[in-house]
């Protein structure tokens, strides 16, 4: 585990725009079961991939017209029970970080692994976050 002096910035990153840190299991299990409608896990890392790529893209994605209801993180390798509860969430993926999920109604609807987020850019993961978001987050309209 990472000296918290070491790791604040990297949380501060996505607090600082919204993103509700959830650092113990019941916090996760209070913010992914008793929500209606679209949350955002990102499940934050000190790791190069975090860094450059999935916290800017996270960022640059919320600004999106369409956009999750609810923004939340765990920090992998420091957040350790919070972040195996949120991982819990993610039926079918092998725990990877960083990854970012996005649950509507309480169930996992899209995910993006670190295999998703590494080799690419910032802007390529926003784009796919935000077609995410129209699909998944954008309100019904009369008549659908």
């Amino acid at each position: 585990m990472y000296p918290e002096q070491f790791v604040a910035p990297m949380r501060e990153e996505l607090t600082s725009v919204g993103f509700r840190e959830l650092r113990t299991p019941q916090e996760v299990d209070e913010a992914l079961t008793a929500t209606h409608g679209t949350t955002l896990v990102m499940v934050n890392s000190i790791c190069g991939c975090a860094a450059g790529k999935a916290r800017p893209a996270v960022v640059q994605a919320i600004n999106h017209a369409s956009h999750p209801d609810v923004l939340t993180t765990v920090f992998a390798g420091q957040d350790r029970d919070a972040t195996e509860r949120a991982r819990s969430y993610f039926t079918g993926y092998s725990p990877s970080s960083p990854s970012i999920a996005l649950l509507r109604d309480g169930k996992l609807v899209f995910m993006l692994e670190r295999r998703d987020i590494e080799g690419r850019d910032a802007f390529s993961i926003a784009d796919e976050l935000t077609r995410a978001f129209d699909q998944y987050c954008a309100t019904a309209t009369v008549g659908q």
